[in-house]
């Protein structure tokens, strides 16, 4: 492995040398490093070079995912679409839940029989308060 470490050091040495790593975006400027401190350290590595491919960690998509439907949900007034944008963001919450690797409390797919029958009364009372003169 020493080998393979003073070959990229020799490698980086000589491109170096050759200016190849002038005038790079943030060249000069201290790196911020803070954005991570919360991902374990063994994580930060393979996320910083995702996020350099353009990538993003399943569980940021999906927060913001989440924040996308609360601002969905802020703005809706219709009973039955706030019901469904309510279902959809527990089923994004369950599954941020059990990325951080929480144990479930429920079965997802018992939370999801869950909002859909709250979902149909949500319907239903709806369908009943327009009915009646």
């Amino acid at each position: 492995m020493k080998l393979l470490d003073a070959l990229v050091e020799q490698r980086i040495a000589a491109a170096a040398a050759r200016g190849e790593f002038d005038g790079l975006p943030g060249a000069g400027a201290p790196q911020e490093l803070d954005d991570d401190l919360l991902v374990p350290e063994e994580v930060r590595v393979a996320n910083r070079i995702l996020k350099n491919a353009g990538f993003v960690p399943p569980a940021v998509e999906q927060l913001r995912s989440l924040r996308d439907l609360q601002t969905a949900l802020n703005s809706v007034s219709d009973p039955a679409t706030r019901c469904a944008l309510k279902a959809k963001m527990l089923a994004l919450d369950m599954a941020l839940e059990s990325l951080r690797g929480a144990p479930m409390l429920a079965p997802r797919e018992y939370c999801e029989r869950i909002a859909q029958r709250l979902c149909e009364r949500a319907r239903a009372e709806v369908g009943a308060v327009v009915e009646q003169p």
